[in-house]
């Protein structure tokens, strides 16, 4: 039984590998959700058929409560939620793997060194996973707001890991009473939340990656502790994938781990040294904008957090199939750090039935914009400021974005007048070359339609 136990846990392992691997693509994605899903499954029949274990009947009405709960949520929760609830379900990861250290730190029958210090690890890391987490779920919610400061911030921060650390360098090495544990826990829940309260909505998606790397890593070290084969494999990937999109994620806004971490990102937009706006709001009616779409040649649309907002992605291409149809070259250009969360817009446009050929990343789209004869843009707003390239004073300065300013013409659909999520003015909007096409995602779209119709 033994051996058919540990072979269920290793084809589980090579499941979550192949099923990551699929993840990658939009073209085999899904498959690869289903294939990591069987994966799961069978870990978890595997550690049932476990000897050694006990309490069945609360071990299946968790599993019951929780699952009926994250399958009607994950049914009913819409695409522009989706970002929160990928940030909360990765926090009950790292609270899960810091609740799995917390039991083997209590039991009466010490572990050996080794293990002793990668349970203390493990709940310190799965511990700021969970709490941070939380914090990124509440801000992405609306719950509080996007940035939270107060005096001398850093500091309390880096006295409170400390704290944490000094406090598991005790348990390892003089197990120590109960209440150390207790304070040990309760310092790295506090740095969870001090070290995710200053950071700005802008950098919520580096963050995200972030802590889903953290918490591959804390279910890596208690897989090791517990003897799990697949808790180590599906832990030490997820790491190391959490661990390569936070780069990439990092890299796409020109900003280092440290300066989304410490430099509070936002807190100076609109600073006295930041470029004033120069030029004027220019509206235009969805009647002329539909007329400068079906005359055009190239059209490059770019989506954004408000296309999600509005739910328009169907209606996008909808509209689009119509210019196409009318000979126009339509191509979707994909910024990186577009919407909240990595893919967010990807996923978006595949809901719609948007083909994956017409779909490029920025590398591959920006030299683009300056043949395009409209570059229109659905609820962007940062990822094609060009400020980015011209003011060292901005908080976005350096980052990479599309080059919709490039196009002959632009075309903003926009709610109102307001900055972007990090808070910085948008001075594309402001170009002669841009018109502003103020409404709803959904019904602009419908409009636009109607009015491509009626050419």
């Amino acid at each position: 039984m033994s051996t058919l136990i540990q072979l269920a846990y290793f084809i589980a392992a090579v499941l979550f590998i192949v099923g990551l691997k699929r993840m990658s693509s939009p073209r085999t994605a899904r498959m690869g959700i289903v294939w990591a899903g069987v994966g799961m499954a069978l870990a978890v029949l595997a550690t049932f058929l476990y000897s050694g274990l006990s309490n069945y009947f609360l071990m299946i009405l968790a599993i019951v409560v929780a699952g009926s709960a994250a399958w009607w949520w994950a049914r009913h929760v819409a695409m522009t939620d989706m970002p929160q609830m990928i940030a909360i379900y990765n926090g009950m990861g790292g609270g899960s793997a810091a609740a799995i250290a917390a039991v083997e730190l209590i039991k009466d029958d010490p572990l050996e060194f080794s293990l002793l210090s990668l349970a203390v690890l493990g709940a310190l890391i799965g511990s700021v996973a969970f709490s941070g987490s939380a914090i990124a779920f509440a801000k992405l919610q609306g719950i509080m707001d996007r940035t939270f400061y107060f005096p001398h911030q850093q500091l309390i921060n880096l006295a409170v890991f400390a704290a944490a650390v000094l406090l598991g360098i005790i348990l390892i090495f003089a197990g120590a009473p109960g209440w150390v544990l207790s304070l040990f826990f309760i310092f790295a829940l506090a740095f969870g939340v001090l070290m995710t309260l200053p950071i700005g909505g802008a950098d919520m998606p580096v963050v995200i990656s972030l802590y889903n790397a953290l918490t591959g890593l804390a279910v890596g070290f208690e897989g090791f502790v517990l003897g799990n084969p697949a808790m180590m494999i599906a832990g030490i990937v997820v790491g190391a994938a959490g661990s390569l999109l936070t780069q990439l994620m990092a890299k796409a806004m020109n900003r280092s781990l440290a300066k989304v971490l410490f430099s509070q990102f936002g807190a100076v937009a609109g600073a006295a040294g930041e470029q004033k706006v120069e030029g004027s709001l220019k509206p235009i009616d969805a009647n002329d904008a539909a007329s400068l779409l079906a005359y055009a040649s190239k059209v490059i649309v770019v989506p954004g957090y408000g296309m999600a907002v509005a739910q328009a992605q169907h209606k996008v291409w909808e509209f689009c199939r119509l210019l196409q149809e009318r000979g126009v070259d339509v191509k979707f250009a994909i910024h990186p750090v577009a919407g909240r969360m990595p893919g967010h817009m990807n996923v978006l446009l595949a809901e719609a039935g948007v083909p994956y050929d017409l779909i490029y990343d920025l590398d591959e789209i920006n030299e683009d914009f300056a043949t395009a004869d409209v570059a229109l843009i659905i609820g962007a707003n940062d990822v094609v400021n060009p400020i980015a390239r011209k003011d060292p004073d901005s908080p976005i300065y350096g980052m990479p974005i599309l080059n919709a300013d490039k196009a002959e013409n632009v075309i903003v659909i926009k709610r109102g007048q307001g900055a972007g999520f990090s808070g910085v003015e948008n001075h594309l909007f402001y170009a002669e070359n841009t018109r502003m096409l103020y409404g709803d995602g959904q019904k602009m779209a419908s409009a636009l339609i109607a009015g491509i119709k009626a050419q």
